[in-house]
C-alpha cells in the first residue's frame, strides 16, 4: 500500500508538472527585457508610495496586499509547493531518506513562496542570503565535503576481502553512459547530457558536482550557445531516485533473478588486517587519481576521510567529518538545492525529460549489476558463486541499496544474510560513479 501511494503521488505530481509547462514556456518566452519591464511595473507602485504622501490606511492596506505571496501566486508555484510537501510527507511518513528529503522539501517551499521580482528574496536574486548559500552548489563546494564525511563513515572491509566484487560496482555504471547517449538523441547538448546521465549512479553529491561543472548556465558551446542551468532538476531527480530505491529495485530484482539464484549462499568474508585498511585509501587515491584526475575533488576527499578513520590517530578529525561537518553541509546542500527549484526556472518540459531519463538510467544501472553478477557465476567455481541479488547494490545509494538486497535475500531464505556481501559492490558503486563523472568531465569540459 505504501509503495502504491508513493507511485500514485509521483504520477500526480508529474501530471501537474505537465499542465504547467505551457504557462511556464509563455513566461520564459517573454525574454529578459520583458521580465525586466514587468519587474519595473510591479515595483512602480511601491516607489510611488515611498515618494508621495500616504493616501491613508486604505492605500497602505492596498500596497500590503499587492506585495503578499497570495497576490503573486501562480499555478506553477502551487505545483512546486505540492512537490515540496510530497517530499516532506514521504520522508516523515515512510522514512524515505529523511535526512535529504526534509531539507530539500523545505527548500522547495522556501523557493516557491511568490514574491515581486526585484526583491532580494529568491535564490537567484543577487545579494540574497539564499543566493550566497547557493554559491556552494554552483561552485561545487558542498559535494566534496559530503564525500569527506562519507569516507570517514565508510568501512571498506567487505570490498578489500573480496576485490572482484568491485566489478559489480563498475558494471552498474552502464546506466550512466547509456543515458548520456539517450539524452544526446533527445537533443540535449553534450555537457547537459553528461550531467543528466550521472543520475543513474543514484549519487546525489556526484550529480550536483558534475552538473555544477557542465550544466550550470555559464558554459558556452563552440557555436556560441550557452548551456542551460539544470542543477535543480538533476539534483532533485538524483535524490528522488535515491529515496525510492526500496520501490524501484525489488521488481527488477524479482524479474531478473530466479528463486534458485536468490538462495545461493556466499562464503563469509575473510578477516582484513588493520594494515590493509590503512593502505586501501592511499592506494585507492593514487590509482583512481591517475586513471581519472577529474574525479579527485570527490574521491580525493573520500579517501582522505577514510584515512582519517582507519589511521586511528585522528579520531577527533574523523568524528567531526562524519558527524558535525557532514550534517551541516547536508542541511545547506538540501535547503539550497530545494530552493533552486523556483517555478519559473524549474517548470519546463526539459525537467520532465530529465526525470524520465533519470528513472531509465537508474533501472538500467540496477539491471546491469544483476546481469553482470549472473555472468560472473559462469566463470566461478561452485563454492565461489555469487548471489546475483548483490549486483543491485552496485548503484551508489549507500547503504539503501545494500539494505534492499538484504531484505530481498531474507524473503527468499530467512537465514541467508547478504548485507555484508552487498556492501562491497555498494561502496564500489560510489567509487565507480565518481570515476565515471571524472571521465565525462574530461571529455566534455
Amino acid at each position: 500500500m505504501r509503495k502504491l501511494l508513493t507511485v500514485v503521488g509521483i504520477i500526480a505530481i508529474l501530471s501537474l508538472l505537465r499542465l504547467t509547462f505551457v504557462s511556464a514556456d509563455q513566461q520564459s518566452a517573454a525574454g529578459p527585457e520583458a521580465k525586466t519591464e514587468i519587474a519595473v511595473k510591479n515595483l512602480a507602485p511601491m516607489q510611488e508610495s515611498m515618494t508621495k504622501e500616504p493616501a491613508g490606511a486604505l492605500r497602505g492596506i492596498e500596497n500590503f496586499v499587492r506585495y503578499t505571496g497570495f497576490a503573486n501566486l501562480t499555478i506553477g508555484h502551487v505545483v512546486m509547493l505540492l512537490v515540496g510537501l510530497f517530499f516532506i510527507i514521504i520522508a516523515i511518513r515512510y522514512n524515505y531518506e529523511p535526512l535529504l528529503l526534509i531539507p530539500i522539501g523545505t527548500g522547495i517551499l522556501i523557493g516557491n513562496i511568490p514574491f515581486v521580482s526585484g526583491f532580494q528574496v529568491g535564490i537567484y536574486e543577487e545579494g540574497s542570503v539564499m543566493n550566497y548559500l547557493y554559491y556552494g552548489v554552483v561552485k561545487g563546494i558542498y559535494p566534496p565535503l559530503i564525500f569527506l564525511g562519507i569516507g570517514a563513515m565508510t568501512d571498506f572491509t567487505s570490498l578489500i576481502s573480496n576485490p572482484k566484487l568491485m566489478l559489480l560496482g563498475a558494471a552498474a555504471q552502464i546506466g550512466i553512459f547509456l543515458t548520456f547517449l539517450g539524452a544526446l538523441m533527445l537533443g540535449f547538448a553534450p555537457p547537459e547530457a553528461g550531467a543528466i546521465g550521472i543520475i543513474g549512479g543514484a549519487d546525489g553529491p556526484t550529480a550536483i558536482f558534475i552538473s555544477s561543472r557542465l550544466a550550470n548556465g555559464i558554459n558556452i558551446l563552440p557555436d556560441g550557445t550557452t548551456v542551460r542551468n539544470l542543477i535543480g532538476p538533476i539534483a532533485i531527480a538524483a535524490y528522488s531516485y535515491m529515496a525510492l530505491v526500496p520501490v524501484i529495485q525489488p521488481p527488477i530484482m524479482k524479474l531478473l533473478v530466479s528463486r534458485k539464484e536468490r538462495l545461493i549462499r556466499m562464503k563469509p568474508p575473510r578477516t582484513v588486517s588493520k594494515t590493509e585498511k590503512m593502505m586501501f585509501p592511499i592506494i585507492g587515491l593514487l590509482l583512481t587519481g591517475f586513471i581519472s584526475p577529474n574525479s579527485l575533488p570527490l574521491l580525493g576527499m573520500l579517501f582522505f576521510g577514510n584515512l582519517l578513520k582507519e589511521s586511528t590517530r585522528t579520531n577527533r578529525l574523523s568524528e567531526t567529518a562524519r558527524n558535525s561537518l557532514i550534517d551541516i553541509v547536508t542541511i545547506l546542500l538540501g535547503i539550497t538545492v530545494g530552493a533552486s527549484t523556483q517555478a519559473d526556472v524549474f517548470l519546463t518540459p526539459d525537467s520532465l525529460l530529465i526525470f524520465a531519463l533519470g528513472a531509465i538510467s537508474f533501472m538500467i544501472a540496477t539491471a546491469g549489476g544483476l546481469l553482470f553478477a549472473k555472468a560472473m557465476n559462469i566463470f566461478l567455481k561452485d563454492e565461489d558463486r555469487l548471489n546475483p541479488l548483490i549486483g543491485a547494490a552496485g548503484v551508489s545509494a549507500v547503504p539503501d541499496s545494500a539494505r534492499v538486497v538484504q531484505h530481498e535475500g531474507l524473503k527468499a531464505d530467512p537465514t541467508n544474510h547478504l548485507l555484508m556481501h552487498a556492501m562491497a559492490p555498494n561502496v564500489a558503486g560510489v567509487l565507480g560513479s565518481a570515476v565515471a563523472a571524472g571521465i565525462l568531465l574530461s571529455f566534455l569540459l
